[in-house]
């Protein structure tokens, strides 16, 4: 029979550490309530009354804001007053949490109150990731449902903070401490199992996203080579840098290299048929390893995959793909640094209007240009060879070329673009927005305005000869932000005016 709800009581601590303990402990109370209570469900049951259950809270009252170095961006609230935001998944987020909870303390000298929300926690959230409940129950059960257990409320599941929209539903409601609430985290953490076919938790703070499978072929290869054991003392220390390759579908290869590994679940196996957006996982220990996913092709594809992992608060993600050249004297191959987007993809209008400027990040330039140079050996004025740098159109048409000549080229030569492709201006404009370090490194495949039209026979001998040193570029990059402080890498440029004091 289902246990009788806990009465927690509100409690406030100095340290993270405490903080996170009696949030798992909260969180890990009200979950098993619920699933202790669909089990009996599925067995016919059934309870007199409704089962619910809640999501802890944190809440912060401030003051005064020490905030003794003004560099950082996050990590302190914005002015005096009372903050809060539900809280869920500690088994993944555990570090992220203590990490934003330590500075918290550290900023205002205050203590962190932790109690239990009046948000009901979902049962499809409280059950595991990509658990079906269809497949336990009869129709009549299903349609049941909500009768006895609560289920998602969309109500609630909005972007306004993110945004800058928010605006309080009731009378002295707390300001927000955080980007997204707890309900908005856990159906992200759903889609993207079902979307790329791997649990949240094998997701890591470096993405690349890349709209062709080529990329995606050459990166399971190096990775697996990476899990391979060694005797080359060298190769071997590059290597022991990852602890596991994930593929989509959860297959686990663990690095041979390592005596002891941690506790990583091997929960699939080689998948029959791919899901819409597969991601791969290049891992390390402390979640600084690099996750790559192919998004297929179009701005609704990324708006898509970076609404969903930009819960995880990633410290980078990365385009690298392939793009139209727009002037004559670019090659196919060559490279091309996005400055600024010509958004035209037109599937953020409403959330961020195409008006609103997407700044470069200067941290990220600075790593891709400094990749590019090591990797194909042009330095200084000789990169010129190989890179551009400029802006790039991003279109929601796959058939822009079809378009009269005057009708397409007038805002591409008005905009000075150099590129056109159709995800990077989204994939940049959803970091913005979200406030993930994004860039855009783009090689050239075509040039349809100068006659060289991406026909089959020139793109697979073109696939064949760039993608091994594009996806490399993509790879010694992200080492290169790593090698950045979080701190230093999540930039001011991203961060509006009554800002949310978490990352």
């Amino acid at each position: 029979m289902v246990k009788k709800l806990e009465n927690f009581k509100a409690q406030s601590f100095h340290d993270a550490d405490s903080v996170i303990k009696a949030v798992k402990q909260i969180y890990d109370a009200n979950t098993q309530i619920l699933r202790a209570a669909f089990s009996d469900y599925c067995n016919g049951n059934i309870a007199s009354e409704k089962i619910s259950a809640y999501y802890p809270y944190v809440k912060i009252t401030t003051k005064l804001a020490k905030r003794a170095d003004t560099r950082f961006s996050y990590g302190f609230a914005p002015r005096p007053g009372t903050y809060m935001t539900t809280i869920t998944r500690p088994d993944i987020f555990d570090e992220y949490y203590r990490e934003q909870f330590r500075l918290l303390i550290k900023n205002h000298d205050i203590p962190i109150e932790v109690g239990v929300s009046d948000t009901p926690i979902p049962l499809h959230f409280a059950l595991e990731e990509g658990f079906h409940l269809e497949s336990d129950l009869n129709e009549q059960q299903v349609a049941d449902l909500p009768e006895f257990f609560d289920v998602p409320n969309l109500d609630i599941l909005d972007d306004e903070i993110a945004n800058a929209a928010y605006t309080p539903k009731r009378r002295n409601e707390p300001d927000p401490l955080a980007l997204f609430i707890a309900p908005r985290v856990d159906l992200s953490l759903q889609r993207l199992k079902h979307y790329c076919g791997t649990r949240s938790e094998h997701f890591q703070n470096y993405v690349l996203f890349t709209n062709y499978q080529f990329y995606i072929d050459e990166f399971i290869e190096l990775a697996q080579d990476m899990m391979e054991h060694t005797d080359d003392p060298e190769l071997k220390a590059q290597r022991m840098e990852y602890s596991a390759f994930v593929q989509a579908g959860g297959k686990v290869i663990l690095n041979q290299n390592i005596s002891e590994h941690s506790d990583i679940a091997d929960d699939g196996d080689h998948l029959k048929r791919l899901p819409q957006m597969p991601a791969y996982h290049l891992k390390r220990a402390d979640g600084s390893g690099i996750t790559m996913v192919n998004i297929g092709v179009g701005p609704s594809n990324a708006k898509t995959i970076t609404d969903h992992i930009a819960v995880l608060r990633p410290h980078a993600w990365l385009m690298l793909g392939h793009c139209a050249g727009l002037r004559q004297s670019q090659r196919l191959g060559d490279y091309v640094l996005a400055h600024g987007y010509l958004r035209e993809d037109q599937i953020l209008d409403d959330a961020l209007p195409p008006s609103i400027p997407i700044p470069a990040l200067a941290e990220v330039q600075q790593a891709l240009e400094k990749a590019v140079a090591e990797v194909t050996g042009n330095e200084g004025y000789d990169l010129k060879k190989v890179m551009r740098t400029g802006t790039v159109a991003t279109t929601d048409d796959r058939n822009w070329e079809l378009k009269s000549y005057l009708t397409q080229n007038k805002r591409l030569s008005q905009s000075r673009a150099i590129a056109l492709d159709m995800e990077s201006g989204t994939i940049a404009a959803n970091g913005f927005r979200f406030r993930v370090p994004y860039g855009t490194l783009l090689c050239v495949s075509d040039k349809p305005l100068h006659g060289q039209l991406k026909l089959p026979g020139m793109a697979d001998s073109f696939y064949r000869e760039r993608v091994e040193q594009h996806l490399k570029i993509g790879l010694l990059t992200m080492t290169l932000l790593r090698d950045l402080s979080p701190e230093k890498l999540h930039s001011r440029k991203l961060r509006s005016f009554d800002e949310p004091a978490f990352q």
